[in-house]
C-alpha cells in the first residue's frame, strides 16, 4: 500500500454501525450491522442504539478492513461522523476513531452526516466491491459534475444544498420543523404499520389512490419546508373517519373502508414528494442549475426516484440518484467526503467532541 491513500471510515450516527475502507478514492468495502431490537418499540431507542454500536463496532471495523485486504498500518486516516445524529451512538464512533488514530499515529478527519450523505454520488466501487455485491452489479453510476442542487431528505433532515465543490456546500432551504422521513414514519406508526414505516408506505401506496384524501399542503415562503401540518391533518383525516363510523380503532375503521392504509399511504407519499419538488425545482431554476440529485434515505422511495426522473426530463436537466445501497446511512459516503478533505490536509483534534445538531 505504499504510496497509496487508505482511508477507513466509522459511522455510527443513529441505529446502524458501519464501517468501510477506500483506497485512492475506490471503495473496496462496506460493511453494516443493522440494529433490529428498535423494531418492537416503533422507533429509534437512544440508549439500546449506543450499546449496541459498543457491540458491533469492533467486529464490523475488523471485517471492514479484512474485506478491503488492508491492515490497520496501513491506514492513512480514519473519517468519522462526528454529527450530527443522536450523542451516545456518535460517542460510540468518535471514541474509537481516536482511539485507534492515537495507536496508529494517523489523522482524524471529521464528516458532517449530512455531506456524506451528498457525498454518496461520488463513491466509486471497486471492481472487487461491485464483484461481491449483486445489487451493483450491471448498474452504471453517474458521478454529478459541480455545481448542482441536491435534495437531502431523511428521518431527520429534509434540505436543499446548494453544490459547488466536494468540500464546499450551501443550504438554501431546510425543513423549519419535521423532516420528511420523520413524517413518513410518525404517518406509518398511526396507521399501525411496522418500524420503519417509509419502506411499507411505499410498499402500500403502490395499490392506493393518491388523490382521494387531499391532505393539507405547507405555504413556507422562499425554500424551506414544513412536514408538521401535514402530519396534522393525516391525523385529522383519520380522526374525523373514525368519528362519523363510531369506531375506536384505526384496524376497526379499515374493515369498514376498503383500501383505507392504501389510500392514506399513497395520498400522503404524493403530496410529501410534490412538496419536496416543487422547492427543488423553484430553487434550481432561480439559481439557474441544470443538475439535480437527490440523497438520504427517504432517497430509496421509488415514487420520489420516478417523479425526480419525471421532473429531469420535463426541465431538460440531469438527474443523479444513487443506488439504493448509499442510500441509508453507512460508511462509503463518510469514507468519499473524508478522502477529500484528507487530500485537502483538512483534518480534526483529538479533542473534538461529538455534536447532536448542526447544519453544512
Amino acid at each position: 500500500m505504499e504510496g497509496k491513500t487508505v482511508i477507513l471510515a466509522i459511522e455510527s450516527s443513529c441505529d446502524d454501525t458501519s464501517a468501510a475502507v477506500i483506497i485512492d478514492g475506490e471503495l473496496m468495502s462496506n460493511v453494516i450491522a443493522s440494529q433490529k431490537v428498535h423494531e418492537e418499540y416503533g422507533g429509534v431507542v437512544p440508549e439500546l442504539a449506543s450499546r449496541a454500536h459498543q457491540q458491533n463496532i469492533v467486529p464490523v471495523v475488523d471485517t471492514a478492513l479484512r474485506r478491503a485486504g488492508v491492515d490497520s498500518n496501513q491506514l492513512s486516516a480514519i473519517a468519522f461522523t462526528r454529527g450530527p445524529g443522536l450523542l451516545g451512538s456518535l460517542l460510540v464512533g468518535t471514541s474509537f476513531a481516536k482511539g485507534l488514530a492515537l495507536a496508529k499515529n494517523i489523522p482524524l478527519v471529521e464528516v458532517n452526516h449530512l455531506q456524506g450523505h451528498v457525498m454518496a454520488h461520488f463513491v466509486h466501487p471497486s471492481e472487487q466491491y461491485v464483484s461481491q455485491t449483486p445489487s451493483l452489479q450491471g448498474v452504471d453510476i453517474k458521478h454529478p459534475h459541480f455545481p448542482f442542487m441536491c435534495l437531502l431528505v431523511s428521518g431527520g433532515n429534509s434540505q436543499l444544498v446548494r453544490v459547488e465543490d466536494y468540500n464546499k456546500m450551501t443550504i438554501v432551504g431546510q425543513t423549519i420543523d419535521d423532516a420528511a422521513g420523520e413524517a413518513f414514519d410518525k404517518c406509518a406508526k398511526v396507521l399501525g404499520l411496522p418500524y420503519p414505516g417509509g419502506p411499507w408506505i411505499d410498499r402500500l401506496a403502490k395499490q392506493g389512490n393518491p388523490d382521494k384524501y387531499p391532505l393539507a399542503k405547507p405555504h413556507i415562503q422562499g425554500y424551506d419546508y414544513s412536514f408538521s401540518g401535514l402530519k396534522t391533518s393525516f391525523l385529522y383525516t383519520l380522526r374525523d373517519m373514525m368519528r362519523e363510523r363510531g369506531v375506536l380503532t384505526i384496524d376497526e375503521l379499515a374493515s369498514q373502508v376498503p383500501q383505507l392504509k392504501e389510500d392514506m399511504c399513497a395520498s400522503l407519499q404524493t403530496t410529501i414528494i410534490d412538496t419536496l419538488l416543487s422547492k427543488l425545482k423553484k430553487a434550481t431554476r432561480d439559481m439557474h442549475l441544470t443538475r439535480i440529485a437527490v440523497a438520504g434515505g427517504v432517497s430509496a422511495n421509488s415514487a420520489l426516484r420516478q417523479a425526480m426522473i419525471d421532473l429531469g426530463k420535463k426541465q431538460q436537466w440531469e438527474v443523479f440518484i444513487p443506488p439504493f445501497s448509499f442510500t441509508t446511512d453507512n460508511a462509503a459516503m463518510i469514507a468519499q467526503a473524508g478522502y477529500y478533505k484528507y487530500l485537502a490536509g483538512d483534518f480534526c483534534p483529538i479533542d473534538a467532541a461529538p455534536y447532536a445538531k448542526t447544519r453544512l
